[in-house]
């Protein structure tokens, strides 16, 4: 019979037997982060200027007003002396119990130990004191220009994020605790999970969010049926099968964005608005871009409008016999879309009935949250990027995009993988959201600086392909979907650009919800509501005052709109003709590549 000294024992031996792992495995990561290729320092941090200006006119006002330093550190010194006394008194009655007056609704301090254990209680008072005086320093500098403001907030909030106790093993109680509940297996596991994701980024740590192994296109995500019956060096064209006897007759192109691969809208059955689409009987094609290497390095935007959008127009029109096609852009692909009108424009060319865009921004004057990202010291580290390897890499958009919610996306999923040594989740939106593309460098290069930063289609126009192309050349039916709490295209700088179009029949929606929950929201969910006005002569403050709500998903309102601009209704097509023999099955090869680390 085992005692309860022998068990004790053996998970002390067991404990051992893992922290020599653990050595071995340290000792393996040294020497991986010794061959790792450091990005340029543009693109991990703003130029040094941005905190030597914030520093400098902090200390200018301290020489102006001294007392005020005094006072600021005396706070601070006094409010630090006063935790570690609290801390003290509890130990010296001989309990490990703090009581707190209210509830904890940070997730980072849910466990208890964080308010009944002295030093843990002490380490988060204090962190929440440093923050507060990081913050109370931030908003007493007088800086005059708002985009520096502004970037300097942002910074200062990635060194509070990054600090935060929990980030550390030995001021994180949920890791200490796993440590000792797996006598040391969470630490083994959590330094191979830390190893494989370095490995697979070449020594860049990008958190791996989805277990990768648990999903497979067309296998149980980008599932509805369909056929690849046109393909370039730009794009596979989607034509997905009929589950109606009759159809529109005019058919609808959806152009996804080309930084995230399509089957964001095809996850899964229940939620795919691809079948959703197919099903109220609409013909619907599908652009999968290629995903670009090194050697696209030329590609430009010229070439995914020529190759891309006015190619996907003619053979769409060709297979289904139409001189006309309903249009979709997503994003990126939606701020192009209106590039496309307004070139199609110039040349007398009605080949799109209508046009839809979802969370699409052409209006730049506001860059929002992206603004630390777009101004000359990134940009010209990412140019300076894009012209050294030929393309911009996946991981680094995914990395930017990522800290713009870094407890959520970064240092959350590090804890759980690298302390906790859990696995990865098998979520099907987190293994879409690491499965990117990179960009063409000279696409990228285009972008950033002609439309985000220069804003030259809603100001001077902006010059592609022989014409001077403008937001005001786009008259045709338009509808825009942004999202309420997209942070990525924010509603109200989508609606601002949507306003200096010269359409005549306009719709605008804004979704309840996030830049992907608020677009993949099916009727069936009945989850996210949503909120309309016609009047676009309002401001967005007044616009949102004045709109009125519906409850539930925008989907069938915007079957409503699209449905009576579709023609009439016709026999269901299959896909391809005689001149588009079926290439292969959907989701097709292009959606397959894996982007170019």
């Amino acid at each position: 019979m085992t005692t309860q000294d022998e068990v004790v024992a053996a998970k002390i031996d067991k404990l051992g037997e893992n922290l020599v792992k653990v050595e071995e495995l340290t000792q393996r990561l040294v020497e991986l982060m010794m061959t790792r290729n450091p990005l340029r320092r543009e693109l991990s941090a703003p130029n040094q200027d941005v905190f030597a200006n914030a520093a400098s006119a902090y200390w200018a006002d301290i020489m102006q007003n001294p007392n005020k330093l005094i006072e600021q550190q005396m706070a601070f010194w006094g409010q630090s002396v006063q935790h570690f006394v609290d801390a003290q008194a509890v130990l010296a009655q001989g309990k490990l119990e703090i009581e707190e007056a209210e509830p904890e609704s940070d997730r980072r301090f849910a466990n208890p130990l964080w308010q009944t254990n002295p030093y843990f209680n002490l380490v988060k008072k204090q962190y929440r004191l440093n923050v507060d005086t990081m913050r109370d320093a931030i908003a007493q500098i007088d800086e005059d220009d708002p985009i520096e403001r502004q970037r300097l907030a942002y910074f200062t909030e990635q060194i509070v994020e990054m600090m935060a106790p929990t980030n550390f093993f030995a001021t994180n109680p949920d890791a200490l605790e796993k440590a000792l509940e797996t006598e040391g297996q969470s630490l083994v596991a959590g330094l191979e999970n830390l190893i494989r994701d370095l490995e697979a980024n070449n020594g860049e740590l990008i958190v791996k969010l989805a277990d990768d192994t648990a999903f497979e296109l067309g296998r149980n995500v980008a599932t509805s049926p369909g056929k690849v019956v046109y393909r370039n060096h730009m794009m596979e064209l989607i034509q997905y099968s009929p589950t109606t006897e009759e159809v529109h007759e005019i058919p609808l192109v959806i152009f996804p964005p080309w930084i995230n691969k399509f089957y964001i809208l095809d996850l899964k059955e229940k939620n795919s608005m691809i079948k959703w689409l197919v099903d109220q009987g609409y013909t619907v094609f599908m652009v999968s871009w290629m995903n670009p290497d090194r050697s696209h390095a030329q590609i430009a935007m010229e070439d995914y409008i020529e190759d891309g959008y006015l190619t996907a127009f003619d053979e769409v029109k060709k297979i289904t016999k139409q001189k006309q096609v309903n249009a979709v852009g997503y994003c990126i692909a939606g701020t192009t879309l209106h590039l496309v009108l307004s070139l199609l424009k110039k040349r007398g060319d009605k080949s799109v009935k209508s046009a839809t865009f979802f969370t699409t921004l052409t209006d730049f004057s506001d860059q929002g949250e992206f603004t630390p990202f777009l101004q000359n010291d990134f940009v010209d580290g990412l140019e300076a990027e894009a012209n050294e390897e030929g393309i911009l890499r996946s991981f680094i958009m995914q990395r930017t995009f990522s800290f713009l919610r870094s407890n959520d996306l970064v240092y959350a999923p590090a804890i759980r993988s690298y302390m906790m040594g859990e696995a990865p989740p098998a979520f099907d939106l987190l293994f879409w959201n690491g499965d990117g593309s990179g960009l063409p460098g000279k696409m990228a290069v285009q972008y950033l600086r002609q439309l985000c930063q220069q804003n030259l289609f809603v100001t001077d126009g902006i010059k592609l392909m022989g014409e001077t192309l403008h937001m005001k050349d786009v008259s045709l039916p338009v509808c825009a979907i942004t999202c309420e709490t997209d942070h990525i295209a924010r509603w109200k700088d989508c609606y601002r650009g949507f306003q200096q179009s010269s359409s005549k029949d306009k719709t605008f929606i804004v979704s309840e919800s996030g830049h992907i929950a608020g677009i993949v929201n099916p009727p069936s969910k009945k989850k996210y509501g949503h909120y309309t006005n016609s009047d676009f002569k309002k401001d967005a403050e007044s616009w949102m005052a004045d709109a009125d709500f519906t409850e539930g998903s925008w989907w069938p309102r915007w079957d409503t709109w699209l449905s009576p601009k579709s023609g009439k209704k016709i026999a269901a097509r299959e896909p391809g003709d005689s001149n588009h023999p079926v290439i292969e099955n959907a989701p097709g090869s292009y959606v397959k590549v894996i982007a170019t680390r």
